[in-house]
């Protein structure tokens, strides 16, 4: 059992986290309030259902590779402990399930979910071919933006899409970071990142991220008629990426990752300025 709580990051749910805020940011400001309360629970489960599925097609993917890696060497594929057939069988299971939940909203959402499925069935092998995964990543992440409009509105407003920009751009600077915490290996065996695509720019890079998230989310921000409550949180959020900025001159492994899963309070930050602005 142990095994396949791994398998599945259960025991790591960073990434459910990180998936589960720009949700909420959609889920919310779709509804300018507290969205349906069927929606919320459905999406709440959507996002821990496909952020397990995802960890094991991306496992099944890397299978041969993280064992070259010493974070990830000890991952229940590679090691053996679980079979590829029955990671497979469980990935499937888990994209029955997810789909079946979707059902129970709209057409236009279903739509979009088989385009989800695609996205982060396909993300994992990115890497052998192109120096942006974290962009694929950022679009798997982030479908679940006009999915989340689709299901509370029935349509995808144009307003969506700097929703959906926030989180491509978000998901490229924290998968930036991890990346970075596991670039002196990628080289040696080949994986393509964009912290190598980088190299020595890469602090420069994610501060430009930064500020361009920080204006995304000011275009948010006016786009949907928020409160000064949300303004304050654009300052927190400042906050923490200064303190990633002190972190990453470190240039090391365990900063870099530090960094990483403490993008977790720039999500938070976001949705707790969103919440308290559309509920007021």
């Amino acid at each position: 059992m142990n095994a396949y709580i791994s398998l599945m990051r259960l025991n790591k749910p960073i990434g459910i986290l990180l998936l589960l805020w720009p949700t909420y940011w959609a889920l919310f400001l779709s509804a300018n309030g507290w969205p349906d309360i069927d929606l919320l629970v459905i999406f709440t489960l959507g996002v821990i259902i496909m952020r397990t599925a995802g960890c094991i097609i991306n496992d099944y993917a890397d299978r041969n590779i993280d064992k070259h890696i010493a974070r990830t060497q000890d991952r229940p594929l590679t090691t053996g402990e679980i079979s590829t057939k029955k990671a497979l069988l469980l990935f499937s299971l888990l994209i029955v399930i997810a789909f079946c939940l979707v059902l129970l909203t709209n057409t236009l959402t279903v739509q979009l979910s088989i385009v989800a499925v695609a996205l982060a069935t396909i993300y994992p092998f990115t890497k052998r071919w192109t120096h942006l995964p974290q962009l694929v990543l950022g679009a798997a992440f982030g479908i679940s933006v006009p999915m989340a409009f689709s299901a509370q509105t029935g349509l995808i407003p144009y307003s969506a899409g700097l929703v959906f920009l926030a989180t491509i751009v978000w998901t490229l600077i924290y998968d930036t970071l991890y990346a970075m915490a596991d670039r002196d290996e990628d080289l040696k065996i080949g994986v393509k990142s964009t912290a190598i695509l980088f190299a020595k720019y890469d602090q420069i890079a994610i501060t430009l991220l930064q500020i361009l998230l920080i204006i995304i989310f000011i275009a948010i921000g006016k786009t949907f008629n928020l409160d000064l409550i949300y303004y304050f949180s654009l300052i927190i959020i400042t906050f923490f990426m200064i303190y990633h900025q002190f972190l990453m001159k470190k240039r090391q492994k365990s900063a870099y990752f530090k960094a990483f899963i403490n993008n977790n309070f720039i999500g938070i930050s976001a949705f707790a300025g969103i919440l308290f602005s559309v509920i007021s």
